[in-house]
């Protein structure tokens, strides 16, 4: 007989399982892509699987899309569809144009995060030490009212087991005083 799993048990697995399914789900996709013939790179992972991009990057799932990348690059070079010499110095442009999009964009976001960062900071500074510790002073009464309640709930869990292992043993004498009843009756 298997105990049963605590509520903090499930809370502690649940992550756990979604970081497995989520990992599986982009396993299957890298294989889908592989075997549609789709380009594949880590946004396409991440975008096809609905995932972040940062879980297509971790440590396990990384070298899955680095592998099929690589083996699709071994097939395209070993491929029979040879690039024309236009094709491939339009490639290059195109992909020295993204380059530069992409430089000018990461320095876009450089400074957007500057400037939320100085925002931020006007914000913080903005904020007197009273506000702070009046917040500070109404959090520590919520908190003093959550342990309270959960005093109570277990308390009240305590109870309610202790009724149920009543319940238990009076069904149990029930059913023994029902078999007593119907062997009497049936001799």
């Amino acid at each position: 007989m298997t105990s049963a799993r605590t509520p903090g048990q499930v809370l502690q697995e649940a992550p756990r399982k979604d970081s497995r399914d989520k990992r599986a789900r982009v396993l299957r996709t890298v294989d889908d892509l592989l075997t549609r013939g789709e380009p594949v790179t880590f946004t396409a992972v991440a975008k096809a699987a609905g995932v972040s991009t940062w879980l297509v990057y971790a440590p396990g799932v990384r070298e899955h899309v680095e592998a099929a990348r690589t083996q699709q690059a071994r097939t395209a070079t070993t491929g029979s569809d040879p690039r024309s010499a236009g094709g491939a110095m339009s490639a290059r442009t195109d992909l020295e144009i993204l380059r530069a999009d992409n430089q000018r964009l990461r320095g876009q976001v450089s400074d957007l995060k500057e400037a939320l960062q100085r925002q931020l900071g006007r914000q913080l500074d903005q904020l007197q030490a009273t506000d702070l510790t009046d917040r500070i002073g109404e959090l520590t009464a919520q908190n003093q009212e959550l342990n309270i309640q959960i005093t109570r709930l277990h308390h009240e869990q305590r109870e309610l087991e202790r009724r149920l292992a009543e319940t238990n043993d009076d069904l149990v004498a029930a059913r023994a005083s029902l078999r007593r009843m119907i062997r009497i009756e049936n001799s």
